[in-house]
């Protein structure tokens, strides 16, 4: 299989380190041909905090992904994510530079290379120039300006930038396990291309991604991103509330999450009991048992804050309790029974799991919540290469490229 037709999408999560290898069928359908996740050491609520751990986690994650795919993986599109994202509006204005007045591609990236110019604060760099709507001569919402007339374009961008030492860190890691980056990706936008349809980004939907350290959550409306954060709070947040309230180790917390949890305490009786000594042999014999209506109140009053605060970024979009597709839900975090029932309670929206659209595949774990930030990956990756028009429509990465340019050449000199 030659390697160019190969498109890996590397998902780097506090939890877990995910790779998704994919291929173009024939019928021009996306077909995922392998998938792996080992867990992930050195990150920490999205950031590096040992390169050392990191490029073993990536390395191992490589090395298991590219057994599957049985070829070599040379280059991936990487996600980013992390509490230290932030995103703002900006606008771009331009003179039509042609004598007929028509707009071409150029304008189009004149005026959108005009909106990077917003004041970036100090330490950060432009990962996105999204735009969203197109002014020709004061007429508004203009999707696609190419060949329309006029004399003065204006685009209005949703600009994402990430801490500049944050993206050095992710690049400097995985060049050191020999991988190039196609290009860096935030996580949750990636994600919302393999499981959003059109439909639901015209009518209003937000996508939520609820990993182990960090929730990210993007919000679309008439086709346009409208908002995205990323919150440092996830699902290692009930584990930890969980280890508290029962008085035992983290590790112990996570089994009682997993094979008793649920985000909905009313749907429990108060009698049902569960023996924590079978968990965990170490437990105190006056602590062994534990009412599993307990165990749900601690789960859900976590994850109603959680989704409080997502209803605090919607308010700041103004689009608190008012999108008609709902809400989406993706990550590891999202696999609680009665989470779906929180989300519709707290949001006050309809409310569903996510899964990945338009693929085929033979592996079960591309429709595991976890997976779909690396799907997504590839599915972002797939569509830019497939379409090189396309980007203008998506995204800029002019500044993140220079910024892996360099450690990219460091690396080269240094490798075997």
């Amino acid at each position: 299989m030659p390697n160019e037709t190969v498109i890996a999408g590397l998902d780097i999560g506090s939890a877990n380190i995910r790779m998704v290898v994919g291929q173009r069928s024939a019928e021009q359908k996306l077909n995922i041909i392998a998938a792996a996740e080992v867990p992930a050491e050195g990150i920490n609520k999205g950031t590096v905090v040992s390169i050392e751990e990191a490029v073993n986690s990536i390395n191992k994650c490589l090395e298991k992904t590219e057994k599957i795919a049985g070829t070599k993986i040379e280059t991936a599109w990487v996600g980013i994510s992390g509490s230290h994202i932030i995103s703002q509006e900006s606008k771009g204005v331009v003179a039509i530079s042609r004598s007929d007045g028509e707009i071409t591609e150029d304008d189009v990236e004149r005026a959108i290379e005009a909106a990077r110019t917003v004041a970036t604060p100090s330490n950060y760099e432009i990962l996105h120039v999204i735009p969203r709507t197109f002014t020709i001569d004061g007429q508004t919402n203009i999707k696609d300006p190419v060949g329309m007339n006029g004399i003065r374009l204006e685009v209005d961008t949703q600009i994402i930038q990430g801490l500049t030492s944050q993206i050095k860190n992710l690049t400097k890691c995985v060049y050191r396990t020999g991988l190039d980056i196609e290009d860096l990706v935030l996580s949750i936008l990636a994600s919302s291309e393999a499981v959003l349809t059109n439909r639901q980004k015209d009518l209003g939907v937000i996508l939520v991604n609820i990993g182990a350290s960090t929730t990210s959550l993007i919000v679309f409306e008439e086709g346009d991103v409208l908002h995205t954060a990323v919150l440092p709070i996830g699902a290692d947040h009930i584990t930890a509330d969980l280890a508290i309230g029962l008085r035992v180790s983290i590790d112990t917390a996570e089994r009682v999450k997993l094979n008793y949890g649920t985000a909905v305490a009313k749907d429990i009786l108060k009698k049902d009991e569960i023996n924590l000594f079978d968990l965990d042999a170490t437990v105190a014999e006056d602590d062994a048992i534990v009412s599993r209506k307990y165990i749900a109140e601690i789960i859900e009053a976590r994850t109603e804050e959680i989704f409080e605060k997502i209803d605090s970024e919607l308010k700041k979009a103004d689009r608190s309790g008012s999108l008609p597709a709902g809400v989406v839900l993706i990550g590891s975090g999202v696999k609680l029974p009665g989470i779906v029932e929180v989300a519709k309670r707290k949001l006050r929206l309809p409310a569903c799991l996510g899964f990945a659209q338009n693929l085929t595949s033979a592996i079960d774990k591309v429709q595991d919540l976890g997976f779909l930030t690396a799907v997504g990956l590839v599915v972002w990756g797939d569509q830019l290469t497939k379409d090189k028009k396309r980007t203008f429509s998506i995204s800029q990465f002019k500044s993140v490229a220079q910024v892996g340019q360099t450690i990219r050449g460091w690396f080269d000199k240094i490798r075997p």
